[in-house]
């Protein structure tokens, strides 16, 4: 389909010049600050980067809407963000249900907007109507001014309270709303906003918004830097820029469109020599994790076709079927689907329900595969060859843990020797720290509490799991403890409800060695044994940087801000009083009594649970650092090479 075509389908009635009448109120404000993280999923980094991205969610619809082009996303010098866009504005004329002006409805009244039907915006990612309500909510104060109708209308709030009614505070030759907030420390864990975070997801949106320009900017001192996206090949470009750090098995990128009625739907793939599959899947702009209805078509499609293919020209028998699995390994696929009336599970909208998306989506891949492997036959037959070499890895790795699965019935698959175990065996009473090292682990045995710590060291070079199978993995000398350890298997067979320890910790120093095992560990956990990380049983030790002592008052610091920090409030209206300031060496140099004051005793120690984001950003840097490209691993090494000093210790 044409892009003129996919505006038609999308944009409101030229005609609609979007004001009050166009926003419905459904109900109040009040939860909010009681329970952020319906709205926002929790108060932790990412509901604090979820409150960008709802205001940024509304410039998006606009884009959709066909009447927003660019989209600045900007963090000013005191970390407040602004956000900038030069859509029609948000209505700024009395809402008839209130008597109000329209603009201080959608900030001051959840479930306010004009995405439920009256005509404002046919496709929304705001499915609710509650972002810009929600972000005033949660910030300490926000300005919204919005240009439109040759006039700068300006409102202020604090904590949803409005501090300012609407007013006209001068004149404009162009349209668009501008947002600046400051998120309330009294909600959040943290307020510091990471640049990296939003500029990973305003590339995404531009990715999906093939011509909308946006730009990060970080006006903060010391961290300046801006970058502006815009990508005229749309989710094309995206699945060229995820297979970057890999070797595509095909030149080019094989895309696919349709529509039906006001639903459209693309998808772009390309496949790689690697192992893994990488499916990314939107709908209206937003990311569905946890996939949906329009990945099932997808998918099933994709199996389908592939099979349909390989019995038509010969190369797969009648009985011997790849599999879905076999058919997606080592791709690499976007699916981007725009329809009105998004069904999504909860707020933070992870999983697609329409179930017309699964319709649609296998209807397009059936149709517009099939035909492409029909023109392009080498191509074809490159992807039926990968296929079918994993269905025989796949066979391999069955047979490989029906052999572990008989050791293990016949009592051969004992704990591994270097695993000091526990006393308790209520997997929810207990926690195995695996530890870099064996001076680390010797320590680490003798501070812990055996009642219901286990130790684990990892020693030597670790396998490489960007360049092998899963086959490969099992028998492994050096991640095969690891399994045995945990207790819940591997990959398919994997089972979370045996898992014997309910808190995993990898305990790895501060430096480029630690990282490196900690990102090893993250990226087998979040390959082979993904329910560990999502039901939050991964966690990474915080060991303390620095120890000060003043007098018999003692406190360790995790930071050189919080070394200062406490330095100063050690000593008070004294500045001249001496204040012993140590910085702790490899965690295999503290004694076990240091090891179990700073980084194991569960009344002090500080633990980081770890994320599926944090578990696919290690994934990433694993592919560029491991892989088999050398341009993409330099100039990660080359844009990272600032931190490096921060690393050694």
């Amino acid at each position: 389909m044409a892009d003129n075509e996919l505006l038609q389908s999308t944009a409101v009635d030229a005609n609609n010049d979007y004001n009050a009448s166009e926003i419905q109120v459904l109900e109040g404000l009040e939860a909010v600050r009681k329970r952020p993280g319906m709205y926002i999923g929790s108060t932790s980094t990412s509901g604090l980067h979820h409150l960008v991205y709802e205001i940024v969610d509304n410039s998006i619809d606009e884009a959709l809407a066909g009447y927003c082009t660019d989209i600045t996303v900007q963090i000013n010098p005191d970390n407040t963000i602004t956000v900038v866009d030069n859509g029609r504005g948000i209505p700024v004329d009395i809402q008839a249900q209130t008597g109000r002006p329209a603009l201080e409805v959608v900030f001051t009244v959840l479930h306010a907007g004009g995405k439920f039907g009256g005509g404002g915006y046919k496709v929304s990612g705001g499915l609710h109507g509650v972002g810009a309500s929600v972000v005033n909510a949660l910030s300490e104060w926000l300005t919204v001014q919005v240009h439109k109708d040759g006039k700068i209308h300006e409102m202020k709030f604090s904590r949803g309270h409005i501090t300012q009614e609407m007013t006209i505070v001068g004149t404009t030759d162009h349209t668009g709303t501008t947002v600046t907030f400051k998120p309330d420390p009294e909600m959040f864990e943290d307020t510091v906003y990471s640049y990296d975070i939003l500029h990973t997801r305003m590339r995404e949106e531009a990715f999906l918004n093939a011509g909308l320009r946006i730009r990060t900017i970080d006006l903060r001192e010391g961290q300046e830097q801006s970058d502006e996206m815009c990508y005229e090949g749309g989710i094309r470009e995206f699945v060229t820029f995820l297979n970057k750090s890999k070797d595509a098995l095909h030149s080019g990128v094989i895309y696919m469109s349709g529509t039906k009625g006001d639903s459209y739907a693309e998808v772009a793939l390309q496949y790689n020599d690697g192992y893994q599959e990488n499916i990314l899947s939107f709908a209206n702009n937003v990311h569905t994790p946890e996939g949906g209805m329009h990945e099932t078509g997808f998918k099933a499609a994709l199996t389908r076709v592939l099979n349909a293919y390989g019995l038509k020209v010969g190369l797969i028998k009648e009985g011997d079927k790849v599999s879905g699995e076999d058919c997606r390994e080592g791709l690499t696929a976007v699916i981007s689907v725009k329809l009105t009336d998004a069904q999504f599970e909860g707020q933070t909208k992870a999983k697609l329900g329409n179930a017309s998306m699964r319709t649609l989506v296998d209807a397009i891949v059936s149709d517009k595969l099939m035909q492409f492997l029909d023109e392009n036959p080498v191509v074809a037959r490159t992807i039926l060859d990968k296929a079918m070499m994993a269905n025989r890895a796949r066979e391999a790795a069955r047979k490989a843990r029906e052999s572990i699965r008989r050791k293990s019935a016949l009592g051969g698959a004992a704990m591994p020797d270097k695993l000091r175990d526990c006393n308790e065996n209520n997997p929810e009473l207990t926690e195995i720290y695996i530890v870099e090292g064996d001076s680390a682990g010797g320590s680490a045995t003798q501070g812990r509490d055996s009642r219901f710590q286990a130790i684990l060291p990892l020693w030597g070079k670790m396998l490489n799991v960007e360049k092998v199978r899963a086959d490969k993995i099992y028998g492994n000398d050096k991640l095969q403890p690891v399994i045995v350890a945990l207790g819940a298997g591997l990959g398919e067979d994997f089972d979370v409800n045996k898992l014997r320890y309910h808190k995993v910790i990898i305990m790895a120093d501060a430096d480029v060695d630690g990282s490196h095992i900690r990102t090893l560990l993250l990226t087998f956990f979040f390959r082979y044994m993904r329910p560990l990380i999502e039901n939050g049983y991964v966690y990474a030790a915080v060991p303390p940087l620095f120890k000060l002592v003043r007098g018999k008052t003692t406190r360790l610091a995790f930071s050189e801000e919080e070394r200062d920090k406490y330095s100063a409030e050690l000593r008070g209206d004294n500045p001249n009083a001496k204040v012993d300031i140590s910085r702790f060496k490899g965690l295999g140099e503290m004694d076990a009594h240091e090891l179990w004051e700073t980084t194991m005793d569960p009344e002090k120690r500080t633990l980081r649970r770890i994320t599926l984001e944090d578990a696919i950003l290690a994934d990433e840097t694993f592919t560029v650092l491991m892989g088999e490209k050398v341009e993409p691993r330099k100039e990660f090494i080359e844009k990272n090479a600032q931190y490096a000093v921060n690393l050694d210790f």
